[in-house]
């Protein structure tokens, strides 16, 4: 789905900067062998540029040779054209693709070995970076991968009766969680009416209802919100019943 590459391509042409570059002074030979040197695609036409001992040179042979070894060099592509704008890079920068490349650089990163040091931190080599969520979601649709949510993921709504209880319900949804349930509890100050028509919307499996006659007796209420029916469960029970609803 994604592939990297090193020191990626640059998205604006050269007739567009072409100007600005001589504006500070570099002259057309200049720009040009300049331009000769960013286009190219090959390690080996930058070696000839920059000799074979250079270090930039070194630390590119070293990183294919280990992606090679890992299998993903295939996954890896050479460009020397890509300028990252921050100055605390030391290596070897790096932007991620689709591989179809219709879209904008996916993520961008690179190796900043001095950057912790430089807040105060111990001297750690380091490699990041970061990435835009939009170009994933746009991605995901493209590949149809990205999620539908139409479930909302519940598995039942814990709501108390009285505000006095919230306390209660939020200790029988803990509960229910520990016995792998996924609760929504609802904290709010809600008529009943209101919280079943929100459970039937987001289509929950169950209601668990704290109140306050039936706390005393030691249970709560379940309503069963395909079947319609409800019934009370002890409160020393409602891991076990839980457990029981997971597994169906």
């Amino acid at each position: 789905m994604v592939s990297f590459r090193l020191m990626s391509s640059g998205q604006v042409p050269l007739d567009a900067i072409q100007g600005e570059l001589e504006e500070i002074g570099l002259s057309s030979e200049i720009v040009g062998k300049l331009t000769a040197v960013l286009t190219n695609k090959s390690i080996d036409a930058i070696a000839s540029v920059l000799g074979p001992e250079s270090k930039a040179v070194k630390e590119l042979e070293k990183l294919f040779i280990l992606a090679e070894g890992y299998g993903i060099s295939d996954w890896l592509v050479f460009d020397a054209s890509v300028v990252r704008g921050l100055a605390y890079y030391t290596g070897l920068v790096f932007e991620a693709f689709d591989r179809k490349g219709a879209l904008r650089a996916i993520a961008g990163g690179g190796r900043y070995d001095k950057l912790l040091e430089t807040f105060g931190g111990e001297p750690t080599p380091a490699a990041g970076f970061g990435f835009g969520d939009a170009v994933i979601v746009e991605l995901l649709k493209d590949r149809d991968l990205l999620p539908k949510f139409d479930a909302c993921g519940f598995d039942t709504v814990v709501f108390s009766l009285d505000k006095e209880l919230q306390g209660n319900a939020a200790s029988v949804a803990s509960t229910l969680r520990k016995a792998g349930q996924s609760v929504d509890l609802i904290l709010e100050q809600k008529k009943i009416k209101w919280v079943f028509k929100y459970a039937d919307r987001i289509g929950v499996k169950n209601v668990v209802i704290v109140a306050p006659d039936e706390w005393e007796r030691g249970e709560v209420s379940v309503k069963d919100m395909a079947e319609g029916s409800q019934k009370n469960v002890k409160v020393e029970d409602i891991s076990a019943w839980a457990t029981k609803m997971s597994d169906q």
